[in-house]
């Protein structure tokens, strides 16, 4: 295996074509970051025994969790591998899988065929967002990286937003298999680009892999990742199933730091974590999403149950956060060259914080305009975030373990929007069913378990069914109402984490200018 050089030189071709090569990897990252949204929109048509696969509630649930479980838990692995057989390989293999992989999804004959092509998808994925970020750090400069990172970032953003509406588009004209096919095409065109265009990059001393590091880093952010998911599904965080694999799960991270930090060539170099800008970094990036996720899963529930919008209309009203993400992702850098990291991330968390606390005005009647706002808002919050900490993770890290950076940060916020989504929606079910007890009198006890159970119900036994949907309404709205209150105060707790341990801006422009400094040097 050949060192490859740590940086393209200011007049090398690859330099000369660097924003080109940045949007090929954006658009491959935009492919991944939309599956994770757009299938939301096609849960109801999967359902359908007509027109989908007969999809029952829980098979419906682990269509989505096998592709968080498997994205989750082998992130921070190919990270790795990137790092050490080539990132361009690395990527290219990742979305030949996942477009092979949404081909067999997009035609999957029953739930469970469904259920294993999606968890091949996250592997594909897994292999494939880690790379973009690595490729990123080696081919601009320092003070080129933040307006890059900042364009990827958006990347993620508009891709959380824009998914719904795109899968809302594509049910409106084709069968539900549409929304995974769609990616094929985009992936073929992708890899042609990326084989012409991005130029091969790995650790310039590839070390010896730690195979015991990567099967416990595995072993531990699966058994994690599962059983938050099952307390997301039963509701209840005080079963065997539940706490077994999230405490087993905690033991094993917990021997795998104490491992890592004991060997010569860990697989994350856990002593890293001393450094306040990663610390810091990548408690922001964890805490935001998880506010993020859980604010994005019940008010796509608000809108559809409560509000009446068709999932096509839904995803339209959440465009806001994308239009934000657009405007100011790209002007972080210049923000962060202006008041510095620490101010910056500062200011984009209070926001998230404002505007995440702002949902408590939407109610059943509430204007829409109100919503609205507080998408924007969230998403110019957001886009002051990812951009500056991702940068300052990436700053501190040698170019060459870029990938297991990459990684990082993208494990922190998959695990976090895997505990929001958990934590958020089993707070919304317990207030609900809590609050739809007393008016369940003479109906099946299903009636209470979510608000569409209950609208199917009120519908089937053509009872006072509009006084029993105007309770539902009022019930999910009150628990809408205490999620985002818990998901503001995560925000908040942001600030404070970030306040606390981010430097500011001179000991971070020392950083900076050192760290280049030694890079100069080391390619001298």
């Amino acid at each position: 295996m050949d060192p490859q050089p740590s940086s393209p030189g200011p007049g090398s071709s690859v330099h000369n074509r660097r924003w080109y090569i940045l949007s090929v990897l954006v658009v491959s990252l935009l492919v991944v970051v939309l599956d994770n949204t757009i299938l939301n929109v096609a849960l109801k048509t999967i359902a359908d025994p007509k027109e989908g696969l007969g999809a029952t509630q829980s098979q419906l649930e682990w269509a989505i969790n096998s592709y968080t479980l498997v994205f989750a838990g082998l992130l921070f692995t190919f990270g790795v591998i990137g790092d050490r057989i080539g990132r361009k390989r690395m990527l290219v293999i990742g979305l030949l899988l996942f477009g092979l992989s949404s081909l067999i999804s997009s035609y999957a004959t029953s739930p469970e065929q469904l259920i294993w092509a999606r968890a091949a998808m996250g592997l594909g994925g897994a292999a494939i967002m880690p790379q973009t970020l690595s490729i990123i750090s080696n081919i601009f400069e320092p003070h080129e990286r933040g307006k890059a990172i900042g364009l990827w970032a958006g990347a993620v953003g508009i891709g959380v937003a824009i998914g719904p509406v795109t899968g809302g588009l594509l049910l409106d004209h084709f069968w539900w298999g549409s929304v995974f096919l769609i990616n094929v095409p985009v992936i073929i065109a992708g890899v042609v680009a990326i084989v012409l265009m991005v130029p091969e990059s790995r650790n310039p001393s590839p070390a010896k892999i730690d195979l015991v590091g990567v099967l416990l880093s595995i072993a531990g952010l699966v058994l994690v990742t599962y059983g938050i998911i099952e307390g997301g599904d039963k509701a209840s965080w005080t079963e065997p199933s539940v706490l077994g694999p999230i405490v087993g799960g905690l033991l094993v991270l917990a021997f795998f730091v104490w491992y890592e930090s004991r060997i010569d060539h860990p697989a994350l170099n856990v002593k890293l974590f001393r450094d306040p800008r990663l610390s810091a970094s990548v408690g922001a990036i964890a805490l935001v999403f998880f506010g993020m996720a859980g604010v994005f899963f019940f008010i796509s529930i608000y809108l559809q149950s409560v509000r009446d919008y068709s999932p096509l209309q839904a995803g339209l009203l959440t465009l806001p956060f994308a239009v934000a993400q657009l405007i100011f992702s790209p002007r972080s850098a210049a923000m962060v060259q202006r008041f510095g990291a620490k101010a910056t991330t500062t200011t984009g968390l209070i926001v998230v914080f404002v505007a995440i606390l702002s949902y408590q005005l939407a109610g059943t009647h509430s204007p829409i305009w109100m919503l609205e706002v507080s998408f924007f808002l969230q998403g110019a919050g957001m886009a002051n975030v990812m951009p500056p900490a991702t940068n300052a993770v990436m700053s501190v890290l040698p170019r060459e373990e870029a990938g297991s950076g990459s990684a990082l940060t993208n494990v922190s916020r998959q695990v976090a929007v895997a505990l929001g989504v958990a934590i958020l929606g089993s707070v919304v079910s317990s207030i609900y069913r809590h609050e739809m007890t007393p008016h369940l009198a003479g109906l099946p006890k299903a009636a209470g378990d979510s608000i569409g159970a209950t609208t199917g119900i009120a519908e089937k036994l053509h009872l006072p069914a509009d006084r029993l949907v105007d309770y539902g309404h009022t019930a999910f709205v009150h628990g809408m109402h205490v999620a985002s209150g818990i998901s503001a105060v995560i925000a908040l707790a942001g600030v404070l984490v970030v306040l606390k341990w981010m430097p500011g801006r001179a000991k971070t422009d020392a950083a900076d200018s050192a760290s280049a400094q030694q890079r100069e040097t080391a390619d001298v």
